[in-house]
């Protein structure tokens, strides 16, 4: 059973960082392409950030230096850098395989940015 844990989340102010983790177990996810998710309150889950199962990542301008992600096969673990968050960013971020989502979803980890 393939099992997905994010954490890393929390209370940021305006303009910082924080960095999401999300560990896989019951799976080697190297043969992959991962994706970094959200929902915020009252809205859909919908993409944030891809990484395709070599590492590189393909994500729109307007995420590109405010959002990195990198994965580490052996560690079956991938990461989300989040710089110069904003409220807006405020969300349970999730992880997954890239579309479609094939495993069962974790807990997510909440994002919050207030001053």
């Amino acid at each position: 059973q393939v099992q997905l844990v994010e954490s890393g989340g929390g209370l940021a102010q305006p303009g910082g960082s924080l960095r999401l983790s999300c560990a896989a177990s019951g799976i080697s996810f190297w043969g992959f392409a991962m994706a970094w998710y959200r929902q915020a309150p009252g809205k859909q889950r919908d993409l944030v950030a891809t990484i395709t199962n070599g590492g590189s990542a393909n994500n729109p301008d307007s995420v590109k230096g405010r959002l990195n992600i990198t994965r580490d096969n052996a560690k079956n673990t991938m990461y989300l850098q989040m710089n110069s968050l904003k409220p807006e960013n405020k969300a349970v971020y999730y992880c997954n395989t890239y579309l479609p989502p094939r495993w069962p979803w974790g807990q997510g980890t909440q994002v919050t940015v207030s001053s």
